[in-house]
């Protein structure tokens, strides 16, 4: 049942996002200031907005972990956060290509830049972390508090551009503002965009949550056997 899930969203975001590259590449026009190059926007939005959502699922298996001590939990949400933490990194490269073309930097210590750095190397650590630790109840208790806390910093991530004016322009989409200062084609595409990247996510999710469960039974496997 599971192959068959993933099989359905990999055709579903394929076919989703041919779609998509055929609108944005031959149909929408060039941005009036921007050229070409913003529409690197409807990939560097989507992966960051893929990634946050990603940290606050992992965040909630983190909570249902800690309440139910179900192991289950734990490897779910290690899945979603080393998926999350891929596409935390495909914003923060598109937004420094977009940034080089626009402001003529690679990287300048913006608040949303920083924040997002941060984050990354947060959830980065996580990962690490996990790979250190070879007992799984402590794993799992140490990943979840540490997911719990790197779920401030990815609030503090949202909500930059707003608390903090600087290089990074402010919010452009209609669901953050109210009515969004971008073409009403261009933000359509952002969105049609996100939910293929989201298939492509969820995808990938679950074939790491399987290999994480597998690789829990072989731990467990082993345990016993060196107990025995």
């Amino acid at each position: 049942m599971r192959e068959k899930i993933i099989v359905a969203l990999a055709v579903a975001a394929a076919g989703l996002l041919a779609y998509d590259l055929y609108q944005i590449f031959l149909v929408l026009p060039d941005e009036a200031m921007q050229g070409a190059i913003y529409r690197i926007i409807f990939f560097h939005v989507p992966a960051a907005i893929t990634g946050m959502i990603g940290y606050f699922v992992a965040l909630t298996l983190s909570i249902l972990y800690l309440s139910s001590g179900k192991l289950r939990f734990d490897s779910v949400a290690a899945s979603v956060i080393e998926v999350s933490v891929v596409f935390s990194v495909v914003n923060i490269v598109t937004g420094s290509i977009w940034a080089r073309i626009i402001w003529g930097v690679w990287w300048t210590w913006d608040y949303r830049l920083t924040s997002q750095l941060v984050c990354i190397l947060i959830f980065a650590g996580y990962l690490m972390m996990r790979r250190a630790i070879e007992e799984p109840t402590q794993r799992a208790r140490l990943s979840a508090a540490l997911c719990i806390f790197g779920c401030i910093d990815v609030v503090i991530v949202w909500k930059s551009i707003e608390w903090f004016r600087n290089l990074h322009p402010g919010p452009v989409l209609s669901i953050r503002t109210g009515g969004g200062n971008i073409d009403p084609a261009m933000e359509r595409m952002i969105y049609f965009n996100l939910l293929a990247i989201l298939m492509i996510a969820a995808a990938l999710v679950l074939i790491r949550t399987r290999q994480e469960t597998t690789a829990r039974e072989i731990d467990s496997l082993r345990r016993l056997a060196h107990a025995a």
